[in-house]
């Protein structure tokens, strides 16, 4: 379970966050919507101490994130929005790896692990491609796949799917669609819902920094323009 317990952070004097509380199952795909600059992101970056709160506290599987953040980072793959700040490596497969070596797994589960993600986002020819030759779109899904490859127990994608062609976009998501039918929680920061609330289990929206509303996605298509949100 990922938990926010009062989370406030601010960026100088201006409020990013206002007192924020969540939590997140196991096992749950949550959508994570709102405009532009509504604390998404921020939000987020919590979750494996990328951040650190002014006020509350962020809790990963019953484990403090500012006391172990470690455990914090292993449990909870993050993909960012922009996916030049993932890497780390200068191919494909190695930034890819790069993860599941830190975990200092056998050199055959890595090998296994770098072969599926890739697969996941249709990536697999282009292991020994250099990232900075790739375009945008393609340097998104190895970031993705740089995730994947860590098998966290919790997942969270901030707009995944921005420069990504219909085929790599499908790709992923049925990736996802496995992951959460084995027990990942899922997490996906965008403020386009298109493909995703049929995958939800709830819909949480974010307004200036504070929870709008904490729905079923059922109840949240009624909502959405309350929010700044764009309807599907």
């Amino acid at each position: 379970m990922i938990a926010a317990d009062g989370l406030t952070y601010r960026y100088g004097d201006a409020v990013a966050l206002d007192g924020v509380s969540l939590s997140i199952d196991d096992g749950e795909f949550v959508v994570l919507a709102g405009a532009n600059g509504s604390g998404k992101t921020t939000l987020v970056r919590h979750f494996n101490g990328l951040l650190s709160p002014d006020e509350g506290d962020v809790r990963v599987d019953g484990e403090s994130v500012e006391d172990n953040p470690v455990l914090a980072r292993t449990t909870v793959g993050m993909v960012f929005q922009n996916p030049r700040d993932c890497f780390v490596a200068a191919t494909v497969a190695e930034d890819v790896a790069f993860g599941p070596e830190n975990l200092g797994l056998p050199r055959e589960e890595i090998d296994s692990r770098v072969v599926s993600a890739l697969d996941a986002v249709d990536m697999a020819d282009q292991r020994e491609a250099r990232i900075d030759r790739l375009s945008g779109g393609e340097q998104a899904r190895v970031a993705i796949a740089g995730a994947l490859a860590m098998e966290p127990d919790h997942l969270v994608l901030d707009e995944p799917f921005t420069g990504l062609d219909w085929p790599a976009q499908n790709a992923v998501l049925e990736r996802l669609d496995e992951l959460s039918a084995n027990g990942t929680s899922i997490v996906v920061v965008t403020h386009d819902l298109r493909d995703l609330l049929k995958r939800a289990d709830r819909v949480v929206a974010l307004a200036d920094g504070r929870i709008a509303f904490d729905e079923p996605p059922e109840s949240a298509r009624e909502r959405l323009e309350d929010a700044d949100i764009r309807p599907c």
